[in-house]
């Protein structure tokens, strides 16, 4: 478990969560409203108008294993704030579902009935970090061992999964895939960052070029729909737990650009061998049959379907590159050179041609029966270009020569 305090009025947002407790409230949690739950607050905040930070937002996280029911969560509270000393102020529990793991947020004030100040100063240390190890032991709960575990609960692979609008919480859905891709991938722009989340349906938005979310680096989560664009109500990055912010994210892009590296030679390696195990292919058959080699190989082109670049997620090995990083040969340009000279007539022709050569001479006989048992393999191929070219006309019937040995 990890509990995690902030000292500022910020409210808790209760979209996608449930009240769960109601300590110090009249009444029963499920029917209070918000005016009553405000009104509790206020009369308190009035008894010391002077205070500056008077209120105190608390999320209690388990580990992603721990599958915990209401009244658990509801103890596990209550022994929380008793031992960190907010046992008798009035205080609001909230179960949250948008994210993988389970956690709650509590609500609560530090001004006393009596008018006085609970003091905050280094309560995380000295009175969380002591009731949380409690805690942890008395509800056999999984010890937090790390700050990253915290800020990237595990997500099985099995679980990862393209979001499809309106099958989960669409907060809950997003948050899932960010979890993963922030914590598994490598990349080192926003636009590959994209290039994975698209692969999950999902999509950072940053807005216009000149809008003011632009110039302040904002950023905005998205599902896409069945037609690939944006659906539903964008989500701001600062409102998800891991905070993919546009600043958080930037900060990472050049240590992946090193730590990537080691992954280029492999992910050519395996390009090449598609290439090398064909006589003829297509762009969309390529594109399956790297797929199939954990390769999304995704094509930029713009609206007159012209191809300007490349982009490729290795799912195998967690990288993202562009195809001009990953090398000369593996640009849009050079891509679709060896696409198009894979699909040359001549392509089709060598096999038979070679094929013919390893069934040696053949008789040059073409008035032979069916029930030949000479090899027609070649004669039956090539027989359209033996036809005569002169008019339509059919030629006369010539006197039978003698036979010859033709060999290819």
């Amino acid at each position: 478990m990890r509990a995690i305090l902030y000292y500022n009025e910020n409210k808790v947002d209760q979209n996608e969560a449930r009240l769960i407790l109601a300590s110090g409230f009249a009444g029963e949690a499920e029917k209070l409203d918000r005016q009553q739950k405000l009104k509790r607050f206020s009369h308190l905040l009035r008894l010391k108008p002077n205070v500056k930070t008077n209120a105190v937002h608390i999320t209690l996280n388990f580990h992603s294993s721990e599958k915990l029911g209401d009244d658990k969560l509801q103890q596990i509270s209550m022994e929380y704030m008793e031992r960190i000393g907010f046992g008798e102020q009035p205080f609001l529990v909230y179960r949250h579902f948008d994210a993988a793991h389970t956690h709650m947020h509590i609500v609560s004030t530090n001004i006393t009935s009596q008018g006085q100040r609970i003091d905050l100063h280094n309560i995380g240390a000295e009175k969380s970090e002591v009731a949380r190890r409690a805690i942890e032991k008395e509800f056999e709960l999984v010890r937090a061992e790390s700050k990253e575990e915290l800020l990237a609960p595990k997500i099985k692979k099995a679980e990862l999964k393209k979001v499809k609008h309106g099958h989960l919480p669409t907060k809950r859905a997003i948050s899932n895939v960010l979890t993963a891709v922030n914590r598994d991938y490598k990349f080192t722009s926003l636009a590959e960052y994209n290039a994975v989340l698209g692969c999950f349906n999902v999509i950072a938005i940053r807005g216009e070029p000149d809008s003011a979310m632009f110039e302040r680096k904002g950023l905005m989560y998205s599902v896409i729909g069945g037609k690939g664009q944006p659906v539903g109500v964008p989500i701001k990055a600062s409102t998800f737990y891991i905070k993919p912010t546009l600043r958080n994210l930037e900060n990472r892009f050049a240590q992946h650009n090193e730590k990537r590296k080691a992954y280029k030679p492999d992910l050519k390696e395996r390009i090449d061998k598609l290439f090398t195990s064909y006589r003829s292919v297509t762009r969309k058959r390529f594109i399956k049959d790297a797929e199939k080699q954990g390769i999304a190989v995704l094509f930029r082109q713009n609206e007159s379907g012209q191809v300007f670049g490349v982009t490729y997620v290795d799912h195998k090995q967690k990288c993202v590159f562009n195809g001009s990083d990953l090398g000369k040969d593996y640009s849009a340009k050079a891509m679709m050179e060896r696409l198009a000279s894979q699909t040359k007539p001549a392509g089709i022709l060598q096999p038979i041609l070679r094929a013919a050569k390893r069934i040696g001479p053949i008789e040059n006989n073409l008035s032979s029966s069916p029930s030949t048992t000479q090899p027609r393999l070649l004669e039956d191929l090539l027989a359209p270009t033996l036809q005569d070219t002169s008019g339509g006309k059919p030629k006369r019937k010539k006197k039978k020569k003698k036979q010859q040995q033709v060999s290819i």
